[in-house]
């Protein structure tokens, strides 16, 4: 890993061995080291809710249901982004059992 000597930003890797920084600096050599392909990669964990998951035990709220327009629907919070983010709402129609979610 190569650090900027005009900012000490990491360096990333450019087309031809080359490194550059957001602050502008570009070496003029190519990099002696590997070059890094990713310098981050986030991690994303699905969770599967099957049909059948029994809602009996979720709490109700008044939601509309996009489908049917039913008033009712059982809710539950899951952290599908950054943890700094707000979590997602999700709903079930306690009438149709449509499913639909909420960003905040």
């Amino acid at each position: 890993m190569e650090f900027c000597p005009k900012c000490g930003a990491i360096l990333i890797p450019k087309a031809g061995g080359r490194m550059s920084c957001s602050c502008g600096y570009r070496t003029t050599k190519k990099s002696k080291g590997p070059l890094i392909k990713e310098v981050a990669k986030e991690v994303i964990r699905l969770e599967i809710i099957e049909e059948d998951t029994n809602t009996k035990t979720l709490p109700i709220t008044e939601a509309s249901c996009p489908k049917c327009n039913y008033e009712e629907a059982h809710y539950w919070l899951l952290q599908t982004r950054a943890s700094d983010e707000p979590e997602t709402r999700f709903f079930q129609c306690a009438k149709c059992k449509h499913r639909w979610r909420d960003y905040d």
